[in-house]
This record gives C-alpha cells, sequence and structure tokens, in this order.
C-alpha cells in the first residue's frame, strides 16, 4: 500500500515548520527520520517537540506514556551537505521543509532521490514556490507533489495537497488519505502562486493597507472593523505583526511577481518601509504597532458606519478573489471554503459569505471601486458577474 500508516516519514529541515510536521508524523504512529545540516538546529527542534509533548501531558490532553512513545518514534541527525539524504533510505515519504529557496529545494530533491526507494514519495512544503519546477528536478518526478502545512502544523488542521501535470494520480489519493489519517483536513489545490490561501487572502493586509494609506481608518479601527463587526479573529495589521511584516512582504512580492505582476497583488511601499527599517512586527517589538512592557494600544474609532465600509470593502475584494479561483479551477467551491475556515481562521467560507449577502452586492461594491480609482485592482471575476446575470448560487 503506498503511503501506510507503516511508512516511514523523512523530514528535511529542523525550523519550525519541519519540526511541527515531525510531531505530526510521529503523534499519528509513524517512525520519523529528521535531518538538517545545523545540528544547532536539530537539537532545537528535538527539545521543542519534547517540551511541546510535556505541556500536553500536563493539561492532562495526552498521556505521559503516549508522550514517551512520540518521542521515541522520533530520530534526528544532522548532515553535512555532502550526503544531506543519506538517512532515508527506509521511507516511503519526505518531507521537505527548508528555506523557501527554488536553487535550494531542487538540490535536496535530487540528492534525496539517489538514497530513496524508486517508490518513495517526496513532497515540498513550499507556500509559494512552484511545485512543477521542483518536480521537473526530479528523474521519478511522477512521485512529487506538494503538501503545504499551516503554522503551527501540531494546532492547524489544513494541509494543501497540491499536485502537478505530470504527477501520478495514485499519489494525489494516496497522500490525501495519508493526511486524512493523521487528522489534518486536506485540501486539493492546483500548481499556481499561493495555492489557495496565500492567493486569496492577499486583500485582507494590501486592502487594508491602501485604506491606510488613503487616510479612511488607521490601523487600530481597521483591526477593530474586521474583528468586530466582520468577527475575524484577528485584524489584518496585528495579524501581519504576528506574522512578521518580513514575512508577509515577501509572500506578497512572491506572488505578484509569479503571476506575471497582476495589479490585484501589488505590494505596498507603506509594509516595504516598515520591513527596511526593520519594523517586523512582534518579533522586533515594532510593527504596525508596538510592543512591549507598559505599551497600551492605540484606541480604535468605533464608529459602525465607518466600520461597515472598511468590512465590505475588504470583505468584496477577499470574495472576488475566491470567486476568481474557482473561475480558474485552482481548487473546488468546497475546499475554497473549507481552506479559508480552517487554515487561516476566517468567520465563514467566502464563498458561502457571499451567497448570504448576495452576489449583487458584492458586485456593486467592486464595480463602485473600479469606477471610482480606474484600477484593474477592482475588476470583478468574470464568474461573479456571470453569477449574477443568472441569479446564481455557489452552494
Amino acid at each position: 500500500m503506498l503511503l501506510s500508516d507503516e511508512t516511514v516519514v523523512g523530514v528535511v529541515g529542523a525550523g519550525t515548520m519541519g519540526t511541527g510536521i515531525a510531531q505530526v508524523a510521529a503523534s499519528a504512529g509513524h517512525r520519523v527520520i529528521m535531518v538538517d545540516a545545523d545540528r544547532g538546529a536539530v537539537e532545537k527542534a528535538q527539545a521543542s517537540i519534547a517540551a511541546t509533548l510535556d505541556r500536553l501531558v500536563e493539561k492532562k490532553k495526552m498521556s505521559r506514556e503516549a508522550a514517551a512513545a512520540v518521542r521515541e518514534r522520533i530520530q534526528y541527525r544532522w548532515r553535512s551537505s555532502e550526503r544531506p539524504a543519506r538517512d532515508f533510505a527506509d521511507c516511503g515519504l519526505v518531507i521537505e521543509a527548508i528555506k523557501e529557496d527554488l536553487g535550494a529545494k531542487t538540490e535536496l530533491f535530487r540528492a534525496i532521490e539517489l538514497e530513496v526507494a524508486d517508490t518513495c514519495v517526496l513532497a515540498t512544503n513550499t507556500s509559494s514556490l512552484s511545485v512543477t519546477s521542483i518536480a521537473a528536478s526530479c528523474a521519478r518526478r511522477e512521485r512529487v507533489l506538494g503538501l503545504h502545512f499551516f503554522n503551527p502544523a501540531p494546532v492547524l488542521p489544513l494541509v494543501e495537497v497540491v499536485p502537478w501535470r505530470g504527477g501520478d494520480p495514485s499519489v494525489l489519493a494516496a497522500a490525501c488519505a495519508l493526511m486524512t489519517r493523521w487528522n489534518k483536513t486536506p485540501v486539493v489545490a492546483s500548481d499556481t502562486p499561493g495555492f489557495i490561501v496565500n492567493r486569496i487572502a492577499r486583500p485582507f493586509y494590501g486592502e487594508s493597507i491602501r485604506m491606510v494609506e488613503e487616510g479612511v481608518a488607521d490601523f487600530a479601527t481597521i483591526d477593530w472593523a474586521m474583528k468586530t463587526l466582520g468577527k475575524f479573529r484577528m485584524g489584518p495589521f496585528e495579524l501581519m505583526d504576528l506574522i512578521g511584516n518580513d514575512v508577509n512582504f515577501a509572500v506578497t512580492r512572491s506572488i505578484f511577481e509569479a503571476f506575471f505582476y497582476e495589479p490585484r497583488y501589488r505590494p505596498s511601499l507603506t509594509q516595504q518601509r516598515l520591513v527596511e527599517a526593520g519594523s517586523l512586527g512582534r518579533k522586533s517589538g515594532q510593527g504596525y504597532y508596538r510592543y512591549g512592557d507598559g505599551v497600551a494600544m492605540p484606541a480604535p474609532t468605533e464608529d459602525s458606519e465607518l466600520g461597515g465600509r472598511i468590512l465590505d470593502r475588504v470583505l468584496a475584494m477577499l470574495i472576488n478573489e475566491a470567486v476568481d479561483a474557482l473561475f480558474l479551477r485552482v481548487a473546488s467551491a468546497r475546499d475554497i471554503d473549507l481552506a479559508m475556515t480552517t487554515g487561516v481562521n476566517y468567520p465563514k467560507g467566502l464563498l458561502a459569505w457571499a451567497d448570504e449577502i448576495g452576489l449583487e452586492r458584492v458586485l456593486d461594491q467592486l464595480t463602485r471601486l473600479e469606477h471610482e480609482y480606474g484600477e484593474d485592482r477592482y475588476r470583478s471575476s468574470p464568474l461573479l458577474r456571470r453569477m449574477v446575470r443568472d441569479r446564481a448560487t455557489f452552494f
């Protein structure tokens, strides 16, 4: 059986994502081999997993015996660049979770192929790079696919499973079944920039920054509107500060460039300047907000009329992205909504939300913005216009 419960899982990269993926696989009963070129990173990963398991025991979410079994199933290795994959000979699945650098990933995949069996499935955890480009570097490229976990991997259920045109359908089916057995929620996304979540979520950040730049409202007021009126768990500015403005900006720029400079994904100079200044968010103590002992968050302007305009504008842009993703067959309607609710904790699936508020209202909002600004940024999806014409709904 391809990718059975007895499959040995290799994980390359002992950073945050690799550490989380290793814990998930070991918790599902697999023997796991984690490898990184940096001995310090491997030791840090081992300590992190041990601490996480200890917390689960303390909170009575896992027995002491079960936690010990998970620890014992993970083997930690650090290897030089000479043969970085030599520990994976017995693996039936190897998941790469190194830095987002296409050259480094393709070099690694070529090295892994020299060490593993022909039946071993090779997966990349990339969030923004082309799975096709990574697969093309391999001799047995049909067994390559993307398995994009979300951070923190042991907590968030979503996994974007990303096949490419030359992939083996049986590998895709086996990967989806395995993720389900790992108690994850797999959604299938086409190999397009940003896959589902990172593509559709761009306006949550970009349109919010745009409104600040225009003087519509300040950071705190926009965050208040999206949380209080929209019921989002976090506002866009506090979320960008949590993610890291360097990370968020890099993803936006990557998607913008990968889509051949599509105006809807244009990065913001405001965020670029923050990154240049080292104002990366919580991790640097300063981003859109200041952080530290005794530092108070600024008070929002709690104006429901203003807040409603803010929410309507951002939501229309988000829904338009979700509709266009469906139109361009990035994923099914079900998987699009499931991805946004389980991957980034949106209060509702965007397509279901569009049905609820009315597609004509969404189209009217976009049309007004397009007329006002004269920018392609606000053009509505052909599918949205078609559905309004036909009085159709998504569900």
